[in-house]
């Protein structure tokens, strides 16, 4: 089974200048745990439910803190054609649990481990 078929080519993205608490709550909607954030001047990076976690946990102000000083930019990114196997290996080589996927310098989708996991239960793939 291919990236391709388990992504979510719906991505939630926003701009490094929203706050964690606009994030949080687009994110809670959309009832995903990352959103791609696209910035014109320093490229995509990523905001995850963790980022979110560890500032309000630091005491830190989400309507006051913006996305630009919390997100990771220096992603590992997955193509669509890459095999499920491949993108989990590289998850669990980064600690990280979501995968921007390109197709050339396009977003095309995101990939979390919980379609991974889910791929894999309806395909029959789970150890009994």
């Amino acid at each position: 089974m291919r990236v391709a078929d388990a992504m979510n080519p719906q991505v939630l993205t926003v701009g490094p200048n929203h706050t964690l608490r606009d994030v949080a709550r687009r994110m809670a909607e959309r009832r995903v745990g990352a959103a791609v954030v696209v910035d014109p001047e320093n490229g995509i990076g990523i905001i995850t439910e963790r980022d979110l976690l560890e500032s309000v946990a630091a005491g830190q102000d989400p309507d006051g803190e913006m996305v630009s000083n919390h997100l990771t930019k220096d992603l590992v990114y997955a193509a669509p054609e890459w095999d499920l196997e491949q993108a989990a290996s590289a998850m669990v080589r980064g600690g990280f649990r979501h995968l921007v996927v390109v197709s050339g310098n396009d977003v095309v989708g995101i990939l979390a481990m919980r379609d991974i996991v889910r791929s894999w239960v309806t395909a029959g793939a789970v150890a009994r």
